[in-house]
C-alpha cells in the first residue's frame, strides 16, 4: 500500500510521517519512506543523512547525456539504477529524498523523476509512506498517481481544513481510486476537533492531541525513531491503522 501524507504547510505532516516511519520500523515490514518535500524535514526528523537525493539523480542524468555516455536506448536503465542507488537503508526501511533543486523556479523536473521513482519502487515494498510537499502541486501534477490512500493532515484552523478539502478535490480527480481521510492534529481539547468535524465534508479518521513529548523532540532535533510511546504516537498509529496502512 502506498500512502501519502498531505496538507497545508505547518500542520504537522512531517511529524505524522516520522511517527509512521517509526511504526513501520517496529513492524518489521519492508517499507519505503519518501521525503517528497524539498525542505527535507522528514530526513531531519528521523536523523537520516541521504547519501544521494533525486535531484542528485537528475543532475547525474543531465551530465551523462551531455557527456555522451548515455543515449535514449539505455537512459531508462540508467535512471532506474541511479534511483536505486539513491536509497538509504536502515534495517527494514529504505529512505528516499527528493532533495532541493538549485534551479530557479518550480520543481517540475525533479517531480517527474519522483513520480517515476514512486511507481517503480512502490511495488518492491510492503508499504510506502510519502511525506508530500505542502499544498496541491504534487497531487495536481500526478506525482502521487500510484497512491492508494491520501492522509490529509490539518490542525484545527479553518484555513488548514479548507486546504485539505482542496487537496481531496484535486486528488479525487487525479487518483479517483485512492481513499482519503482527515487527521486533525494538535488538538488541545475535544471541542476543537468536534468543531472541525461538524464543518467539513471530509471523513475524520483520527485526532492527535497536542503533545509535549513531540514538541520536545521537534525542538531538540531528536530522531523520531527514539520517540517513546506517547498520546500523539498512539493517535497517529491508530489513524494509520484506520486507513488500512498499519495492521
Amino acid at each position: 500500500m502506498i500512502l501519502a501524507v498531505c496538507g497545508k504547510g505547518g500542520v504537522g505532516k512531517t511529524t505524522v510521517s516520522a511517527i509512521g516511519a517509526k511504526a513501520l520500523a517496529a513492524s518489521g515490514v519492508k517499507a519505503l519512506i519518501v521525503d517528497a518535500d524539498p525542505a527535507a524535514g522528514l530526513a531531519m526528523a528521523l536523523g537520516i543523512e541521504p547519501k544521494r537525493t533525486l535531484n542528485d539523480v537528475r543532475k547525474a542524468i543531465i551530465e551523462e547525456v551531455k557527456a555522451g555516455r548515455r543515449d535514449e536506448r539505455d537512459l531508462a536503465v540508467s535512471v532506474d539504477y541511479l534511483v536505486a542507488e539513491a536509497l538509504t537503508e536502515r534495517d527494514n526501511l529504505a529512505f528516499l529524498s527528493i532533495g532541493r533543486p538549485e534551479d530557479v523556479g518550480c520543481y517540475c523536473k525533479v517531480n517527474v523523476i519522483l513520480k517515476d521513482a514512486i511507481e517503480m519502487l512502490g511495488g518492491m515494498f510492503g508499504a510506502t509512506l510519502i511525506d508530500a510537499e505542502a499544498g496541491i502541486e504534487q497531487v495536481n501534477r500526478k506525482v502521487m498517481g500510484a497512491v492508494d490512500y491520501v492522509l490529509l493532515v490539518s490542525d484545527t484552523s479553518a484555513k488548514a481544513v479548507r486546504v485539505a478539502e482542496t487537496i481531496r478535490d484535486v486528488s479525487g480527480r487525479m487518483i479517483p481510486d485512492a481513499g482519503a481521510g482527515l487527521l486533525v492534529n494538535r488538538v488541545r481539547e475535544p471541542a476543537e476537533a468536534d468543531r472541525v468535524e461538524s464543518n467539513t465534508s471530509l471523513e475524520v479518521i483520527g485526532r492527535v492531541p497536542e503533545d509535549d513529548t513531540v514538541r520536545e523532540f521537534d525542538a531538540g532535533q531528536k530522531s523520531f525513531f527514539d520517540l517513546p510511546e506517547c498520546p500523539a504516537s498512539i493517535a497517529v498509529e491508530g489513524t494509520l491503522t484506520a486507513a488500512g496502512f498499519l495492521s
